[in-house]
C-alpha cells in the first residue's frame, strides 16, 4: 500500500524539505530527518546526506525541524507515506520513538545519526563521533591551557560549567568526558567550579548547567545572570567549560559586554568547528573548537544505508564499533544498538587549517578564512 501512495505523492513537497532526483538501481528513496537550522552543522549535515545518498544512486529527501520532535515525527511520517525505503535521522530527542516504531511497522530500516534516539528498541544502527572522547578533550584543553597540573589550592584556578540540551543524550557524553579530567583538579582544590557544580550527568544540579534545546538564547541569558550573580563581583574566571561552538559564542558575547573581560577572556570550548568560531579562535576570543568530519559521517551513513538495503556485510572504512565501556554510547535504554565511532580532532590556532585542509567549508568560506590566516 505504501508503494502506490508514493506514486500518488511524490509530487508533494513538504516545507523545508529539498528533492534530490536521479534513481538508484532499485529506485531506492532515503529520507533524511535533521533535528535542526540553528545550530551550523545540521544544514550542513542534511545537504552532504542527501547529495552523497544521490552520488551512490539513490532518490534523497532532506527535511529540518525546527527543533521541534512533533514537526520531525510528521517529517518521518511523510517519508514513511512516500515509500521511503531506508530513513536516517538526526533526532530533537527521545520523542523520535514514536516515528521509529512506524517506521518499524512499515519494515522500514532507521540509521540514528549522531544522536541516539532514546526509549526504542527499533533503530537498526547508530553513526556517530566518540562522544566521551569529545568531552575528555574540552576538558584536557582547559587542563592545559590552564596550566592545572602546576596550580595549587592556595592559588586555584575558577570554572563555569555549561552542558548541552537535557533532552540530547549527546551532551551526557560530553559533560561526563570534560568531568573525567577537570574532577581531579576540583577535588584537590586547584579548580573551583564558580555556580551549580555537578559531577556528572546524573547530578541532579546538572539540570542547572544544562541548555535546553542547544538555544544560544538560552546559554547567553545564563551567562548574563552569572555574570551579575555567582561570578559577579571580583570573581574573574579563568575557564568556562561550553559543549559546541553555538555556546560558546553566545557566552562570549555576554563576556565581552563586562568590563572585567575587555582585555582577557577566559579559556572558552566548543566543538563542532564552525565558521564563526574559526575566526573567534583565530582572534584570540574562543580558545579551541573540536573538527568532526562530517563529510566522513555523512559518507559512512549512507554507505550504511547502500548495505543494509543491498542485504551487504556492514563494513565502515575508519570506523570502529563501539565496545566495552563505549557500547553506552548505543544504549538506547531498550536495546544496545551496534554503533560505528568516528574520531574527533582538537582544533587551536595551532592548527586551525584542519578543517579547511578537509574541504569542510563552501568555496566562499574556505578563501575568506585561507585570506584570514595566511
Amino acid at each position: 500500500m505504501k508503494k502506490v501512495m508514493f506514486f500518488a505523492l511524490a509530487l508533494i513537497v513538504a516545507a523545508g524539505s529539498v528533492f534530490a532526483g536521479g534513481r538508484g538501481q532499485q529506485g531506492q528513496l532515503i529520507g533524511i530527518a535533521m533535528p535542526e537550522t540553528h545550530v551550523d552543522r545540521w544544514i550542513g549535515d542534511g545537504n552532504r546526506l542527501r547529495d552523497e545518498a544521490v552520488r551512490r544512486g539513490f532518490r534523497a529527501e532532506v527535511m529540518w525541524a525546527d527543533a521541534n520532535q512533533l514537526i520531525q515525527n510528521t517529517h518521518v511520517d511523510s517519508f514513511l507515506t512516500q515509500g521511503a525505503d531506508l530513513i536516517i535521522i538526526g533526532a530533537v530527542n527521545e520523542g523520535a520513538a514514536a516515528a521509529v516504531a512506524n517506521a518499524a511497522r512499515d519494515g522500514v530500516p532507521v540509521i540514528a545519526y549522531d544522536r541516539l534516539i532514546m526509549g526504542t528498541g527499533d533503530i537498526d544502527y547508530f553513526i556517530t563521533f566518540n562522544n566521551y572522547a569529545v568531552g575528555v578533550a574540552q576538558g584536557q584543553a582547559i587542563v592545559d591551557a590552564l596550566d592545572l597540573n602546576a596550580v595549587t589550592a592556595a592559588n586555584p584556578r575558577t570554572i563555569t560549567l555549561f552542558a548541552g540540551s537535557p533532552t540530547d543524550p549527546n551532551a551526557f557524553f560530553f559533560f561526563d568526558g570534560a568531568m573525567s579530567v577537570l574532577l581531579p583538579h576540583i577535588d584537590r582544590g586547584a579548580l573551583q567550579v564558580v555556580g551549580p557544580s555537578p559531577r556528572s550527568h546524573s547530578d541532579p544540579a546538572f539540570m542547572a548547567i544544562a541548555t535546553p534545546g542547544w538555544m544560544p538564547i538560552n546559554a547567553r541569558t545564563r551567562m548574563d545572570d552569572l555574570l551579575v550573580g555567582a561570578a559577579g563581583g571580583t570573581i574573574v574566571l579563568d575557564a568556562i567549560l561550553s559543549p559546541n561552538d553555538t555556546l560558546a559564542r553566545a557566552i562570549i558575547e555576554s563576556l565581552r559586554l563586562d568590563d572585567r573581560y575587555q582585555a582577557t577572556l577566559p579559556v572558552v570550548t566548543g566543538q563542532d568547528s564552525e565558521f564563526d568560531s574559526l575566526i573567534s579562535i583565530w582572534n584570540g576570543e574562543q580558545y579551541m573548537t573540536i573538527f568532526k568530519d562530517t563529510h566522513a559521517l555523512a559518507e559512512a551513513a549512507v554507505l550504511l544505508a547502500y548495505q543494509i538495503l543491498n542485504n551487504q556485510p556492514r563494513n565502515i572504512p575508519g570506523a570502529t564499533i563501539a565496545t566495552g565501556d563505549l557500547a553506552a554510547i548505543g544504549d538506547t535504554g531498550i536495546r544496545q544498538v551496534t554503533t560505528f565511532l568516528f574520531d574527533i580532532t582538537i582544533i587551536t590556532r595551532d592548527n586551525i587549517h584542519v578543517p579547511l585542509d578537509a574541504q569542510f567549508f563552501d568555496a566562499a568560506q574556505t578563501a575568506q578564512l585561507r585570506a584570514m590566516f595566511n
